[in-house]
């Protein structure tokens, strides 16, 4: 690794840390952070798979799936509380698609902006870390999708909002969000919606960090926050203070997934695709969306390159 690398790498370990607490007190209950990972769900040698494996090529390290995953915090991707393990959703996956693969499973953690070069310079064998499908990416790379790309409105506990499904939903409400985010751009298209329909524009109101956020939330300053699912599940199970009502696709009105990451025409994309559906086919792949309470996110099955989201 070279300074940089190693500098942004423990930038995204000290990130991962303020996330999660990593003390026991602040760590969800529901969540386990531990380095040995008990629970971990292992997976079936998938032979179908295997045999699409193009002959020629060659993996990093011969008999692992090298694979990086950036740490930027649970229950997707964090640092265990030895604060140097991986470990997450993301990682948990990399693993039963290194088994399905008869392969041993080496996790690279790097910080997010450093990946796509990595990739290209045959760093690592893949990348699982919560990349989004885009047709700008899909020039450079292959994907295997295996989660939808989902943002979540949650509110307090006592909130007496229970559903947000459509803009008619969110019509009136102040919601916390991300300035430049795609959620962003897609709630300003529902309250154009909104006003079109008589209804009253939705609110948006923008914050420096979670913490601040989320004290707006319980101060009655905002209604509904709005973030990728993920995070907000983990902060939901940490803090028993807020509750989801409701699920955004990054891509909406049409969905849009997030899938392993590879080379542009290395030929292991089809690969992964089949161990992927594999996984889903006979429960594994559930099993570890439910471990990490992410079953909203599931997939009816995996594609290679897939629409994704257009160029903006």
């Amino acid at each position: 690794m070279t300074i940089r690398t190693i500098f942004r790498t423990a930038l995204a370990a000290a990130a991962a840390i303020a996330l999660t607490g990593l003390a026991p007190a602040m760590a969800a209950e529901d969540f386990d952070l531990s380095p040995e990972q008990p629970g971990r769900i292992h997976a079936a040698r998938d032979e179908t798979a295997l045999a699409a494996i193009p002959k020629d090529f060659k993996f990093v390290t011969p008999g692992t799936f090298t694979v990086a995953v950036a740490p930027g915090g649970p229950p997707l991707a964090t640092y265990a509380t030895d604060a140097k393990t991986v470990v997450g959703a993301d990682p948990d996956y990399a693993n039963a698609v290194a088994d399905a693969l008869g392969l041993k499973l080496e996790l690279v953690p790097v910080a997010w902006i450093d990946w796509p070069l990595g990739l290209t310079s045959g760093k690592y064998d893949a990348v699982i870390s919560n990349v989004g499908v885009t047709e700008q990416r899909k020039e450079k790379f292959d994907f295997s999708t295996y989660r939808q790309g989902l943002h979540g409105f949650f509110v307090k506990t006592d909130s007496k909002i229970v559903s947000i499904k459509e803009p008619k939903d969110a019509a009136g409400l102040r919601i916390i969000v991300g300035a430049g985010t795609n959620q962003e751009r897609i709630l300003l298209k529902w309250s154009d919606e909104d006003v079109k329909a008589g209804l009253k524009p939705i609110e948006l109101q923008y914050y420096d960090d979670d913490a601040a956020s989320l004290l707006a939330l319980q101060s009655d300053r905002a209604d509904v926050i709005v973030q990728p699912h993920a995070q907000l599940v983990y902060i939901a199970a940490r803090d028993k203070n807020i509750k989801r009502v409701g699920t955004l696709s990054a891509g909406w009105p049409d969905r849009s997934d997030v899938a392993i990451t590879t080379r542009k025409g290395s030929g292991l994309a089809a690969a992964l695709t089949i161990a992927t559906n594999g996984l889903i086919k006979d429960g594994t792949y559930a099993r570890i969306l439910d471990h990490w309470h992410l079953a909203e996110e599931a997939l009816p099955k995996s594609e290679t390159n897939p629409p994704g989201l257009p160029k903006f």
